[in-house]
């Protein structure tokens, strides 16, 4: 009998279009659909394991051991560059990390640029690459009102369709990478339940391919 696969699955919406995509592997779990507070599933005849986890969590889970695979967003291996191996791209979750400002805005290029951001490494690079100096201002949310309260020249941050920019008087300026739901693995678990998760990757493939 195969080994049972534990999975880190994200909270919400982007949890609930990656379950689906399991499901139509052959690993379903009936019970993760259930209306209720449970965190964690099992099911004994598809060999899984699923336990819910905050999006931004799921690598530390699969890194650490405690899930054998998850699925976090590109922009999180990127920021974060957790020691696991990423499998493949499930095409979900499509979204851009951007640089935006207020409408109009010009670097004057003299003195750091002021930026606000939840993704620090990202936007260090980026802006590495360019020889730009920055002051990074590290917030955790609505990162849209920094400029508007002058707190910063412009933010770095991901974005799906740019309407919440667009509502706060804001545009992208350039895009820094795309980005979408990968599918990761514990670099201890694939040596050890290798067979397991590439045959689980191997049908997610067929599954997408229809």
């Amino acid at each position: 009998m195969s080994q049972m696969i534990n999975i880190a699955l994200p909270k919400g919406r982007l949890g609930e279009r990656v379950y689906g995509i399991f499901e139509a592997a052959g690993r379903g779990c009936p019970a993760v659909l259930e209306d209720s507070r449970k965190l964690f599933f099992e099911d004994e005849a598809s060999r899984v394991r699923y336990f819910l986890a905050k999006p931004s969590d799921t690598h530390i889970y699969v890194e650490r051991g405690a899930a054998d695979i998850g699925v976090t967003g590109k922009d999180i291996l990127l920021e974060y560059n957790p020691d696991v191996y990423e499998l493949m791209d499930l095409g979900v979750g499509v979204c851009r990390v951007v640089v935006a400002a207020k409408k109009n805005f010009e670097d004057e290029t003299d003195g750091a640029l002021r930026v606000a951001t939840k993704f620090a490494n990202i936007a260090r690079g980026y802006y590495d690459g360019r020889g730009r100096e920055i002051d990074i201002i590290k917030l955790s949310g609505s990162i849209e009102l920094a400029p508007m309260v002058g707190l910063s020249d412009v933010i770095v941050d991901i974005v799906e369709t740019g309407r919440t920019l667009i509502d706060n008087g804001m545009e992208p300026m350039q895009t820094i990478t795309d980005v979408s739901a990968r599918l990761i693995a514990n670099k201890v678990s694939y040596r050890f339940k290798h067979a397991e998760i590439t045959a689980l990757c191997e049908a997610i493939r067929r599954s997408m391919a229809k």
